[in-house]
């Protein structure tokens, strides 16, 4: 189809006014029905494009940064499909818990009842609050188009300036959203969320900009081709490995994610743990690995301990939490480990389970986000403690949280085995071929450290589906009823996904495997 990722990125952009109008106007069931359509429709035409395999357009820009053009491959492709899969199926789950949302804060802050009372005051409260759910629904879903758009045109990147430009266009909805529609210091967390984020990129485009101005281009094909100075190749990779690792919430550079996640609203934390900081892994591919590869060789041993770190803090911090979400979000910090820690295997199949580890992730870690967002809304409360025995109640909710927390922990036959088997055996694959070298007892002792950490994983999502589905009911959950059919049939739906891929496999490993054995020349 021609133009098909042309439309697919900036459709969401262009029409995003529209939905707005159409919640202003029309209310939340007009903007939630047109995101999802349109979305729906985006997702269409990616997936169309991916079946034929590697697939590129370019377009006249300007000649100070080059061509302007979006490129599926190997790489792109799983990516692409996760996050606009995820982006459309959240769009229907957002409604129930925005308007939950929406309700929430204008009796918190626009109600008034000190105007008397009566059937007439009724009427005029009534009408003011579906005049404030109205606006706040178009503008919800209008930068909801926006965010979706900025991740998807990211990846598709083909010019290290437009990877920049799409980069910090995903973040600047993304702190709107949580400082609008945020629980608590929200403001503050979202400015926090800016700052981090905002610094990554930067400290990203100073990598940029010393590779494009070296070589005369900012295309990644004239990257690929050009014979780079061994100090510009050293000093910008450690510019754009150190701009990345904000954004992939790796150790040390973790610190604004567990705010964020506990802050944002649900939906958009099961959109932004999965789909956004998993782009910084995207990052590491393209412009590492693929474009400065004799630095990579150099850099892998670090990045593989790097990962086994992230991966053992990030679950040794989630045993510790009561707060769901925040439980989620060091979950995230540890599972970007486990992508960092493939990639650091200097492997086919380590760098191939890596990539595959970032579907599992967005639909295991999705589907607990939407658990997570069920419970505030149906039960009113986040903490563990106050939960218990609701797989009777709400079973739908409970088998999906059990097939997510099942993906996030590894188990066939869920997608999440598939990846974490590829993963660990490309790691032991490499330390079995450098057994002569000095690398190789490290990277056995990484190896097993490894599988602790996923010990760990199995530890803390076993003990949050018991604390909340199993066990005891406390006496005021005792009125808790199922979501509503927006929130579940999305669960249902991912629930399934994960379950088909980690059957079949091949629908993403097709692309993923070719991909990494061309750029590690095997």
């Amino acid at each position: 189809m021609e133009y098909a990722l042309l439309q697919a990125v900036f459709l969401p952009l262009l029409l995003s006014p529209v939905a707005y109008i159409l919640g202003r106007k029309m209310g939340p069931n007009a903007a939630t029905w047109f995101t999802f359509g349109l979305l729906l429709y985006c997702t269409f035409l990616v997936i169309q494009v991916s079946l034929s395999g590697s697939y590129e357009e370019h377009y006249v820009w300007t000649k100070l940064f080059g061509e302007f053009g979006f490129k599926l491959d190997g790489l792109a492709i799983p990516f692409a499909v996760i996050i606009y899969v995820l982006s459309t199926v959240l769009a229907l789950y957002s409604k129930p818990y925005m308007l939950h949302k929406f309700h929430e804060m204008y009796e918190e802050h626009v109600h008034h009842t000190n105007s008397g009372s009566g059937q007439t005051t009724a009427m005029v409260e009534s009408s003011e609050m579906n005049d404030y759910v109205n606006k706040q629904s178009g503008l919800y879903f209008a930068l909801y188009l926006v965010f979706a758009m900025g991740m998807l045109g990211t990846v598709l990147a083909t010019n290290l300036i437009q990877f920049y430009i799409f980069f910090e266009v995903m973040l600047i909805p993304g702190f709107f959203l949580v400082a609008f529609w945020g629980d608590g210091p929200r403001r503050r967390i979202s400015l926090m969320f800016l700052f981090w984020t905002h610094v990554g990129a930067v400290v990203l485009l100073l990598g940029f900009l010393t590779i494009g101005l070296s070589i005369g281009s900012f295309d990644f094909a004239a990257i690929s081709e050009a014979k780079i100075p061994q100090d510009v190749l050293m000093l910008s990779a450690i510019a754009i490995v150190l701009g990345l690792a904000v954004k992939l919430a790796a150790f040390i550079f973790h610190i604004w994610l567990p705010y964020v996640h506990g802050a944002a609203p649900t939906p958009i934390s099961a959109l932004l743990s999965p789909a956004m900081i998993g782009i910084g892994a995207y990052g590491l591919f393209r412009l590492i690995i693929e474009f400065l590869p004799n630095t990579y060789a150099e850099m892998a041993i670090w990045l593989h301990i790097w990962g086994l770190m992230t991966m053992i803090y990030g679950g040794a911090m989630a045993l510790m939490q009561d707060d769901i979400k925040r439980l989620l979000a060091y979950s995230s910090v540890s599972q970007m480990g486990y992508i960092l820690f493939g990639i650091g295997s200097y492997s086919t199949l380590g760098l191939a389970g890596a990539e595959f580890m970032y579907v599992t992730h967005g639909l295991g870690k999705a589907l607990l986000f939407m658990t997570a967002g069920i419970l505030i809304v149906q039960c009113g409360t986040r903490s563990m403690t106050k939960l218990g025995g609701l797989a009777g109640k709400m079973p739908i909710t409970a088998v999906c949280a059990v097939i997510g927390a099942l993906t996030i922990a590894g188990v066939p036959p869920t997608s999440g085995f598939m990846g974490e088997w590829t993963l660990f055996a490309g790691a032991l694959d490499t330390a079995v071929k450098e057994n002569a070298a000095s690398g190789a007892t490290l990277r056995y002792i990484a190896f097993g450290l490894g599988l602790v950490a996923t010990v760990i994983t199995m530890s803390y999502m076993l003990w949050m589906l018991k604390r909340v589905f199993f066990g005891k009911m406390p006496e005021h959950l005792s009125h808790v009823k199922e979501a509503s059919w927006y929130m579940t049939a999305p669960m249902m739906v991912l629930a399934g996904f994960t379950i088909v891929v980690g059957i079949y496999p091949d629908l993403f490993f097709e692309d993923i495997i070719p991909y990494m054995k061309g750029v590690l020349g095997v």
